[in-house]
């Protein structure tokens, strides 16, 4: 089992390092507004203690809408998912996250519904929670989450147009990255009654990092340019705020998130 050290929780575009001395697992955080944006709609949230009956929580929602749409839609997807978890009694974490983003869901459609100025609003959401070397993964929409050791993995799989027309072989993955409806998501917090929310469950190996990012990451950088980027750098820190340069230096089109968990090399056990 992970060991548990301090909660550390960064909102909008505030950062924080874990600096505590329980030694067995690191994490960073961040969000940065790009070189094009006005409003920072990214929204991100860690725990290493546990939050209700998970033994940690990890969470990056992406907000869209006009206004500060976009804004309140991921803090209140976030802050819902983190307080149903912390007051559910279900022990299957899947059932614990699906009820969450179910509930985050419907609060989102209650404000719109409420707010003509928050009409249409949403937001994507990732999280994730780790048990030893097991790892749970819960997604809608385009944010990511990816395993990197000597290669890195994209666990999440888009909910988007664009995903879709390379899932059924209209477009080959070059052509989709420059399309130009590559940011039509087909899922989404609060677009719908209900939600459908997939589920990844990956066993960690040895020395492999986990990342969760929003968009604004991967629109600019290529999956193999993120690798080359953490593996460049020894500081978790380091290897976020790198990302973060490196997005901003290609062109920062949208709001960045950066998540980073580094599990202990002697908690990823050996087989």
């Amino acid at each position: 089992m992970l060991p548990l050290i301090r909660c550390g929780v960064l909102f909008g575009s505030t950062r924080k390092p874990e600096q505590e001395a329980y030694p067995l697992i690191k994490t960073f955080s961040l969000t940065d507004i790009g070189k094009k944006r006005k409003l920072n709609q990214d929204f991100v949230y860690t725990s290493e203690r546990p939050v209700g009956n998970l033994p940690n929580v990890f969470i990056v929602a992406d907000g869209m809408g006009g206004h500060k749409a976009g804004d309140i839609a991921s803090r209140c997807t976030v802050e819902t998912i983190v307080e149903e978890i912390g007051k559910c009694r279900e022990t299957d974490p899947v059932r614990i996250l699906r009820l969450a983003i179910e509930k985050a869901n419907e609060k989102v459609r209650l404000l719109a519904r409420e707010d003509e100025n928050l009409a249409g609003m949403g937001t994507t959401v990732v999280a994730a929670t780790c048990k030893g070397r097991e790892l749970l993964v819960a997604n809608v929409g385009d944010s990511r989450l990816y395993v990197v050791g000597r290669q890195i993995r994209q666990i999440t799989r888009d909910h988007s147009l664009v995903e879709e027309m390379v899932r059924l072989g209209g477009i080959d993955r070059e052509a989709a990255r420059n399309h130009p409806d590559k940011n039509i998501i087909t899922r989404a917090i609060g677009a719908t009654p209900s939600v459908d929310v997939d589920f990844f469950q990956v066993e960690l190996q040895e020395d492999e990092l986990i990342l969760m990012c929003s968009d604004g990451l991967t629109n600019m950088l290529e999956d193999e340019e993120i690798r080359m980027i953490l593996h460049g750098q020894r500081d978790i820190v380091e290897k976020a705020e790198e990302l973060v340069k490196a997005a901003n230096n290609n062109g920062g089109k949208d709001n960045i998130a950066v998540i980073l968990i580094e599990p202990a090399a002697d908690e990823v056990e050996h087989d």
